[in-house]
């Protein structure tokens, strides 16, 4: 497994009327994987990444690989017969205690075909190794077909597990299993693994929507999903992020806040926002719709199928912070969403064909990488415009930079741009200056609240060029 070239996406956003160019790149990381299906950390710099076929990688901060993996359950997990079999090994999340326990959790179709989610511990003497005699099985849930397995594990803030679960599969959902408050399919369940009940190897949150419940199962959280093929909470906000993949038209992304218990989320009774099987359905004001959805024929390149990511959230690539992340898997298109007063709109990635976008990643330290089914690489989201702009325009000076009071633009090296335009980090346009700029360019940043901006340079060839300020 080895580095690869940076590859460089053009996105073209609108925010607040006003139009730029923000150049989003990804950069290839790590390479060689065999169908990797999940990327977590365990609270430090490393990369865990998930192969299908039941095996647990280390990827390094440097990009290096170890030689063993670090968790082998292939035996116990369903052979997968090739690229398109949704089977295997699929979820992995390790506890928020995991530096002091050494506890992860895993999500795998078994050799039965039956959903497992159990506990596994590391070695007590590798920290690179896990012991694969540690299983507890927590869960097992019958699976009446081979695809629509879910399969994401996530803690909430409030330290209980999280764990999305498809429909059961085939097609339309012809069992109704995910609007069905008896069944385990199609939905979100939320469990306490610190605590024992029973028989069981973790007990049920108070708070749980039906907790006690003797018509209802007191694990489910949330209901009405049909195969939510990643989910994630903001690191920042805590909110719940599912993206869920759709039947034959559209797919979708909601989005809604952490302490919401006991939503339906509508399928079988909508596919998105439209209408797909709504007999013997409850009333439309009683399920929650997406966020956005989108066609599989709209919008550029055929797509059938969302990968969920994350908001990102890092500190490396500012221009991100608070952008949702998603991805289409036939498409190779990446994604992200902007918010707009409550209006949420996509902005779409060129195609990157090979990848078969399968997962996201979230490092200890919120930046986000992206990782490909067919290809097996795994790369690094990055705005390559910072660090390009920086590199042009060298002989352009800020000074002083930090400064609570004012700038100076210093072009002496250099062209007078035509126009200055002062964002926030969030894509807002805090003013702009297109008339008479002048060498020594005095602009007053008092106004301004304490953080990073981008000064984007106009020039007259049309290139759009930044720089970075802080202000005191």
């Amino acid at each position: 497994m080895n580095h690869l070239k940076p590859l460089f996406l053009v996105f073209f956003l609108s925010i607040y009327g006003i139009a730029f160019t923000q150049t989003i790149g990804i950069e290839a990381f790590a390479t060689g994987f065999d169908k990797p299906v999940n990327i977590k950390n365990a609270g430090d710099d490393r990369l865990f990444v998930v192969e299908q076929d039941g095996y647990i990688q280390i990827l390094n901060s440097d990009g290096s690989v170890n030689d063993t993996a670090f968790l082998d359950i292939d035996s116990s997990v369903s052979q997968i017969s090739g690229i398109g079999d949704e089977r295997g090994l699929l979820g992995l999340v390790f506890h928020p205690d995991y530096a002091t326990n050494g506890y992860f959790y895993v999500y795998y179709i078994n050799n039965s075909n039956d959903t497992v989610v159990s506990r596994f511990a590391k070695d007590a003497d590798d920290d690179d190794l896990a012991d694969a005699t540690s299983e507890s099985i927590l869960l097992t849930i019958d699976q009446p077909f081979i695809n629509h397995n879910g399969g994401d594990l996530a803690f909430g803030s409030d330290g209980y597990l999280y764990i999305a679960t498809g429909d059961g599969g085939s097609g339309g959902d012809p069992g109704n299993r995910a609007q069905s408050l008896l069944s385990y399919h199609g939905k979100l369940l939320r469990i306490d693994v610190d605590n024992t009940d029973g028989a069981t190897n973790y007990s049920i949150p108070a708070d749980n929507p039906f907790f006690e419940s003797t018509t209802e199962l007191e694990e489910i959280w949330a209901y009405g999903l049909r195969n939510p093929w990643k989910f994630s909470f903001d690191k920042l906000t805590g909110d719940l992020w599912v993206a869920d993949v759709g039947q034959n038209v559209y797919e979708e992304i909601n989005k809604v806040a952490p302490d919401l218990a006991g939503l339906n989320y509508g399928w079988r009774c909508y596919e998105g926002n439209t209408i797909y099987n709504n007999t013997g359905c409850p009333d439309s004001s009683t399920l929650t719709f997406p966020v956005v959805d989108y066609s599989h024929t709209a919008n550029g390149p055929f797509k059938c199928s969302v990968t969920g990511g994350y908001v990102y959230r890092g500190s490396n690539q500012p221009t991100l912070q608070g952008l949702y992340f998603f991805a289409d898997y036939c498409s190779d298109e990446i994604g992200y969403l902007t918010e707009d007063n409550g209006d949420y709109t996509i902005t779409y990635s060129s195609v990157f064909s090979g990848n078969n976008w399968s997962t996201f990643g979230e490092s200890n330290t919120g930046e986000l990488f992206v990782g490909g089914l067919t290809s097996g690489n795994i790369f690094r989201i990055i705005d390559s415009s910072l660090s390009l702009g920086e590199d042009e325009i060298s002989q352009v000076k800020i000074s002083p930079n930090p400064s609570n009071t004012n700038i100076i633009l210093n072009f002496d090296a250099f062209n007078t741009p035509l126009s200055i335009d002062l964002f926030d980090i969030q894509g807002k346009l805090i003013m702009s200056l297109e008339n008479n700029i002048q060498n020594n360019q005095e602009i007053s940043v008092r106004h301004l609240e304490s953080g990073l901006y981008l000064v984007h340079l106009t020039m007259e060839n049309g290139q759009k060029l930044v720089k970075k300020f802080i202000k005191k």
